[in-house]
């Protein structure tokens, strides 16, 4: 579902990154990269080579049936560094394929507050990326995270184990399957890492319920922080 931002240069507009995420030092502006009013994510993508306009089909489902987590689609935010006021842009990319799913850093853009100053190893140094993965997920996944145990098992939350292969059967009644909405998200994240363009609608087949009960459950599992804020422009 597309996100609109709510005022002009709100990169916090979809949750994914808030000012929160980041630690000490470092600032999340009230603009987007480019001091644009708007998200120009994609157009960021398409200048540095992440877009996919070029890939043809064969090669788009070549991606979808990879284990690699795709590049495509990813979300640039830019945040500055209080003391050097150096400008950093973050490439924030969803992984589809992890179970459950994250958020990772998969670009970074680096520009000094006076063009041509030079960045020097000290302020390479002073991004924690690792730190801002971590606060980011902590707060979108971790309030009832899952966990992947050996031999394709995953523990839910209640304790109850279950098999991979199991995550696409029907989910049952929201009122009286244990840890239900965890269940969304994962069959959600499961169905789009296969390549589906509209887990919501397959969602609703597989468990024989109306296309706008999968989508309020999707929704329901969005607000508890058990899925990412919805792809730009996609289905489901």
């Amino acid at each position: 579902m597309p996100t609109v931002p709510r005022v002009p240069g709100d990169q916090t507009y979809d949750g994914l990154l808030v000012q929160d995420d980041l630690p000490a030092g470092w600032h999340l502006p009230n603009r987007f990269p480019g001091e644009r009013p708007d998200d120009a994510s994609a157009e960021i993508d398409a200048l540095l080579g992440y877009d996919d306009q070029t890939v043809d089909d064969e090669q788009r489902q070549a991606r979808m049936g990879s284990e690699q987590n795709e590049t495509v689609d990813g979300r640039w935010r830019y945040i500055e560094h209080t003391a050097t006021a150096t400008r950093v842009y973050i490439r924030l990319q969803r992984q589809l394929l992890n179970v459950p799913e994250e958020v990772r850093i998969t670009g970074v853009v680096y520009l000094p507050w006076r063009p041509g100053d030079p960045i020097t190893s000290q302020l390479l140094r002073e991004l924690p990326t690792a730190r801002i993965e971590a606060a980011i997920n902590q707060r979108l996944f971790a309030m009832k995270r899952t966990h992947t145990l050996t031999g394709g098992k995953i523990e839910l939350p209640s304790g109850r184990k279950i098999a991979e292969r199991d995550l696409l059967k029907p989910l049952g009644d929201p009122k009286q399957t244990p840890d239900f909405y965890e269940l969304v998200a994962l069959q959600h994240g499961r169905l789009t890492a296969n390549g589906d363009t509209n887990p919501s609608a397959t969602m609703a087949e597989l468990s024989g319920v109306a296309l706008s009960t999968a989508q309020g459950w999707v929704a329901k599992a969005r607000a508890r922080g058990l899925l990412p804020p919805g792809r730009r422009g996609r289905a489901g």
